[in-house]
């Protein structure tokens, strides 16, 4: 064979290995936000072909709209799965929260801050309380927190009292997931965003090459830059020509983006990494494991009550079944669509907003297309059937590989 000829073979093996690689990646878990982006293009185009209404301004914001509550209910679940642990008591401490703030501002007259102060503290000591319980008598979590929804459901029943229901009338509440700046307001948000996005990957990459590590091409940082350029450029274009970007919008991004950076860049979030992987040998590191897990049920309590608050405020009451029906499964199913897995010590506080928007596209697409309940739940508990296979399969492939 000529020089030539195997430097063209190898070339071809070479992309061969590539592709093989990146499939393998794709396959254990590494690449999971691309996986859920094209399952994301996937869902829109099936709806879009289906129902030309789908992709519309308005629909698209009623969509974000709609997944603001469960989004930031997911953040919190997300930290409860890095664990490797469950909470199925969000849906019930989201309702109750709601209940509280309701309650306080309608009949006591309080102040809307501190109806929402008070909201988010009876969430956070729900989680404070729940997590010692499951730390300090090694109850597994998802007994402590199955009888917190049970429990939780019915102080939301005695909390409301014999009227059921309660219309929130306080434009400080309402305002929170009903207002929408102006187009000018929408695009400096977009500037801020894609500013702070470069900024960010310039630090990143300044640091790694002047700690000598093998990054000097920027080619994926500036394809990953341009990407998310591309995204919120198109996604303030499209909310600009309906109302506007929403507030509950910036809020869900906000807690999302500081969570992340808590989970990611702080002692504090990877200590969670480390009882999640593995909680003995946390224990023998140093780490407080039980304090870890008591402050991972307590962010998950106080982050179920903020989206009670923005559902409420959505939906201007509270009633019986707030914070019921399907919301705690799709809370929790969002995060594992996206990539977070049940195992423990694997994920991201993104996976909330992606996976809300995976569940939020087929939810809204299904009631466009006036699909009935039945259908809408089992095609929501198929999906996440799905997500669990995937996600066992890609951590059998981790441990094949020696990766875990």
């Amino acid at each position: 064979m000529s020089a030539t000829e195997t430097a063209t073979a190898d070339e071809g093996t070479g992309r061969t290995s590539t592709t093989a690689q990146t499939l393998r990646r794709l396959v254990q878990g590494d690449l999971a936000s691309v996986r859920v982006v094209l399952g994301l293009a996937v869902i829109w185009i099936i709806f879009q072909s289906q129902e030309d209404r789908f992709l519309s301004a308005q629909n698209l914001t009623n969509l974000m709209l709609q997944i603001t509550a469960i989004g930031l209910i997911s953040v919190g679940i997300v930290y409860v799965l890095l664990l490797g642990e469950i909470d199925l008591s969000v849906g019930a401490v989201s309702g109750l929260s709601a209940a509280v703030m309701a309650v306080l501002s309608v009949k006591h007259g309080w102040s809307p801050y501190l109806a929402i102060a008070a909201a988010i503290c009876v969430g956070a000591t729900i989680g404070f309380i729940q997590g010692s319980l499951f730390s300090r008598f090694v109850v597994p979590s998802f007994v402590v927190t199955l009888a917190g929804l049970l429990a939780w459901q019915g102080a939301l029943l005695q909390v409301l009292g014999g009227t059921g229901s309660l219309n929130i009338n306080d434009p400080k509440i309402t305002g929170l997931a009903n207002t929408f700046y102006s187009d000018t307001v929408g695009w400096i948000f977009a500037a801020v965003i894609i500013a702070a996005y470069g900024g960010v990957l310039a630090l990143g990459y300044r640091r790694r090459v002047a700690a000598g590590l093998d990054d000097s091409n920027p080619l994926p940082l500036v394809i990953r830059f341009v990407f998310l350029a591309a995204v919120v450029i198109v996604a303030v274009a499209v909310l600009n020509s309906d109302r506007g970007v929403p507030l509950a919008v910036m809020i869900l991004l906000a807690f999302v983006v500081g969570m992340e950076f808590v989970v990611k860049r702080t002692g504090f979030g990877r200590h969670v990494f480390a009882v999640g992987g593995n909680a003995e040998a946390a224990r023998r590191a140093g780490i407080r494991v039980n304090r870890v897990r008591v402050a991972v049920f307590t962010i998950a309590g106080s982050m179920a009550a903020i989206g009670g608050i923005m559902a409420a405020s959505r939906l201007f009451a509270v009633n019986q079944n707030s914070g019921g029906n399907e919301l705690l499964l799709l809370a929790i199913a969002g995060p594992v669509i996206a990539g977070t897995s049940l195992f423990g010590g694997r994920g991201s506080v993104w996976t909330a907003l992606l996976g809300a928007l995976v569940i939020g596209s087929i939810s809204n697409g299904m009631d466009l297309l006036s699909l009935s309940s039945a259908v809408k739940y089992m095609v929501t508990g198929g999906v996440l059937l799905l997500a669990v296979l995937v996600d066992a399969i890609a951590r059998q492939q981790r441990q094949t590989s020696g990766r875990v």
